[in-house]
C-alpha cells in the first residue's frame, strides 16, 4: 500500500489536480469532505456519529475522520495506490493517518505541495461567481459566463457569495498559513515533502507531478 497527500492553500487546485491524477496514475482519490457528506447521506454508523456534531455546531474530531478513512482503506487490496485531498491539515491527523496506513503495511511517500503566489490564490478565489437560482459556479477570469452577470445553465442572476469575498480569503488563508505551518515543517524534515509550482498550466503540473511519483 502506497499514498500520497496533496497539499496546498485553499485555491491551489487541490481538487482539480487529484482527478487528473486519478486519470493518469491510478492513485485512488480520497477526500475526506466528500466521505463525510456521503457517510451523513446514507446514514452510516461513523456518519450518524459525525452529524451528531454538526448538529450542535461543533467540528468533526480526527478521531472520527479517521475511522472513515480506515474503513475506505480495509475496502481496498494490499497493492492499491491512494491520494489523501485536503487531509490532514495537522500533526495530530498526521499521526493517525500515519498510523492507520502502518498498521496495514503502508506509509505516506510523498506529500506533493502546490505552492501557490497569494495573488494568485487571491484571484482564484474571489473571482468566482455563483447562480442565485441554480448554483452554477463559473469564474470571471478562468471559466467566464458567455454574458456578464448571467447563469449559462439558467439565466438566473450570478452573485459573489460572501465567502468568496476578499476579505474572508484572506482570512481564510491566515488560519491555514497557521494551521499547517508545523505540519510543513515535519514533513521536510520527513523528507517527504516535494514543492511544485501550481501557477502553471495544468497539463505541465500533472507531468511534473508524475515524474516525482516514478
Amino acid at each position: 500500500m502506497k499514498a500520497i497527500v496533496l497539499f496546498g492553500a485553499p485555491g491551489s487546485g487541490k481538487g482539480t489536480v487529484a482527478e487528473k491524477l486519478k486519470v493518469a496514475t491510478g492513485y485512488i482519490h480520497i477526500s475526506t469532505g466528500d466521505m463525510l457528506r456521503e457517510a451523513v447521506k446514507k446514514a452510516t454508523s461513523v456518519g450518524l456519529e459525525a452529524e451528531a456534531y454538526m448538529k450542535r455546531g461543533a467540528l468533526v474530531p480526527d478521531e472520527v475522520i479517521i475511522k472513515l478513512v480506515e474503513e475506505r482503506l480495509d475496502k481496498g487490496s494490499p497493492g492499491d495506490l491512494y491520494m489523501f485531498d485536503g487531509f490532514p491539515r495537522t500533526i495530530p491527523q498526521a499521526e493517525l493517518l500515519e498510523k492507520s496506513l502502518g498498521s496495514r503495511g503502508g506509509k505516506v511517500d510523498f506529500v506533493i505541495f502546490l505552492d501557490t503566489p497569494r495573488d494568485v490564490l487571491l484571484q482564484r478565489l474571489t473571482g468566482r461567481r455563483t447562480c442565485r437560482k441554480c448554483g452554477w459556479n463559473c469564474h470571471i477570469i478562468n471559466l467566464p459566463p458567455k454574458k456578464a452577470g448571467v447563469c449559462d445553465v439558467c439565466g438566473g442572476e450570478l452573485y459573489q457569495r460572501p465567502d468568496d469575498q476578499e476579505a474572508t480569503i484572506v482570512n481564510r488563508l491566515e488560519v491555514y498559513n497557521k494551521q499547517t505551518e508545523s505540519l510543513i515543517a515535519r514533513y521536510q524534515t520527513q523528507k517527504v515533502l516535494v514543492k511544485v509550482n501550481s501557477n502553471q498550466k495544468i497539463e505541465n503540473l500533472i507531468s511534473e507531478i508524475r515524474q516525482i511519483l516514478k
